[in-house]
This record gives C-alpha cells, sequence and structure tokens, in this order.
C-alpha cells in the first residue's frame, strides 16, 4: 500500500503543543507526517505550501489555534483566508485542492491531532501519488500559482477579509460575501492569464494574434493583459514586419 508523505505547518502555541501531547500520551499517529513549527499559523506564507507541493509532497496540513483563541488576536483568521485563496487557486489549475487541509487543535487536543493526521492520511492514500512527480506541466502550474500569489491586491484583499466582509465599518457597512468573492476570482482569473502570457513570451517574441492561438484566449483580452504586464515593467515589444511582438523583460 502507498504510504504518502505530508507536511504540517503547527502553531507554537495550540497546534504544535497539541501534538507534543499526542507525543506524551503516546497516542499513535503517522509517521510519515513531518512537522514545522511556525509561531503562529497566519505566519504561514502561501508559497511555502507550493514549495511543498512542487517538491512532490503528497499532503499539507495547516493546524493553528481554535478561531477567537490566537495568542496573537487574529492570526488564525489570516491563515484560514490564506488557506481558502490557494484552495481556490489549485482548484483552477486542476490540482486537487483535498491535498491541501485547514484544521483547529488546542494545546490539549492531543487526541484530535492524532486522529485528525490519521484521517489526512487515510484520504491521500486514497488519491495516491502527487501527481506533481510526472507531470511536468502540473509543475509550470504551481509556478504560475506562485506568480499569482505575489500580487500586491490579491493579498491585501486576502489580509482585509475578515474585517471587509464580517466585520462592519464605522459606517455600519460590510461588503457582501458574494460581492467580495467575485472579486478575488476576477482578480486570480486575471493573474493567471498574466502568469501565463510571461512564460510563452519567455524565451520568444510573438504577436498578441500568437499568443492568443497559443494559450486560446481571445486577443483583446490578450492585448488588456498585455498593457498592463508593460506599465509594470514586465514585458517590452519591438515591431517586426509591422507587427508589434512581444517578450518577457530579461527573456
Amino acid at each position: 500500500m502507498y504510504k504518502p508523505k505530508f507536511v504540517g505547518f503547527l502553531c507554537n502555541w495550540c497546534s504544535y503543543a497539541g501534538a507534543d501531547l499526542a507525543g506524551v500520551s503516546r497516542f499513535n499517529y503517522p509517521t510519515n507526517l513531518r512537522i514545522i513549527r511556525v509561531m503562529c499559523s497566519g505566519r504561514l506564507d502561501p508559497s511555502f505550501i507550493l514549495t511543498a507541493f512542487e517538491r512532490g509532497l503528497d499532503g499539507v496540513l495547516v493546524a493553528g489555534c481554535h478561531p477567537g483563541d490566537c495568542h496573537y488576536l487574529s492570526g488564525n483568521y489570516q491563515a484560514k483566508y490564506k488557506v481558502l485563496m490557494l484552495r481556490k487557486i489549485l482548484e483552477k489549475i486542476g490540482f486537487d485542492n483535498r491535498r491541501l487541509r485547514l484544521d483547529w487543535i488546542s494545546a490539549a487536543e492531543g487526541r484530535k491531532f492524532a486522529d485528525l493526521t490519521a484521517e489526512f492520511t487515510e484520504e491521500l492514500t486514497k488519491l495516491g501519488p502527487s501527481p506533481v512527480k510526472s507531470d511536468t506541466n502540473l509543475r509550470k502550474l504551481l509556478d504560475y500559482t506562485k506568480q499569482i500569489i505575489s500580487d500586491f491586491r490579491l493579498r491585501w484583499l486576502v489580509s482585509r477579509e475578515r474585517e471587509l466582509v464580517e466585520i462592519e465599518n464605522a459606517y455600519g457597512e460590510k461588503i457582501p460575501e458574494e460581492e467580495f468573492e467575485d472579486l478575488l476570482e476576477g482578480i486570480i482569473d486575471a493573474e493567471l492569464i498574466r502568469a501565463k502570457i510571461l512564460n510563452v513570451i519567455e524565451k520568444k517574441s510573438l504577436s498578441a494574434n500568437e499568443i492568443s492561438h497559443e494559450l486560446e484566449i481571445p486577443t483583446e483580452r490578450v492585448l488588456e493583459h498585455l498593457i498592463r504586464l508593460s506599465d509594470e515593467h514586465k514585458v517590452s515589444f519591438s515591431i517586426e514586419n509591422r507587427y508589434a511582438v512581444f517578450i518577457k523583460e530579461g527573456g
């Protein structure tokens, strides 16, 4: 039977202490888990999770304090929204987001830690080995995802999601969750297209029509994104045979 390997990012104050309690109490839990202690689950950058997947790990567990019990007040909420955002992107690129799990474990829940890791191991066993190990295209898509999550607008929105959606401002206003999700989806989709454009023009100059044909995206949309990328100094263009061709800066 396949034995999956996965990593657990555990907060120092609750989840890591819960794992320690599981060990002290001699509860059985999988030995194929590698634990990384972080001071707060909210400190975890999504790029760390993507790096784990890029290196072929079968799953990633993120565990923090229960909502309301965070040592840093709202760090676990930050972790929640980061993981939810990343699960959305992983689904869009065709990576099974069940391989990324978020849960809350207190310092007194050693049994829960043991049961949770056993359950996650069972699920990963059913999913089988990570497809990243054999799928070069998926590895490339994970690299796109790293580019996407570096976008300032996306990071700002995710860091403010609770304030914008759940907590009223001074005027008693909140952004409807559906409206916020549409905004987030729009940014993710746009950044994914830009990452793909940068990939195809990394080594060779292409016209907007050629990019459109290769990515199967309407030329008008390609031009919109090329203008944005040009404004950000990520692409440059030249004229060849009376047509504008584009290449990634430094390509």
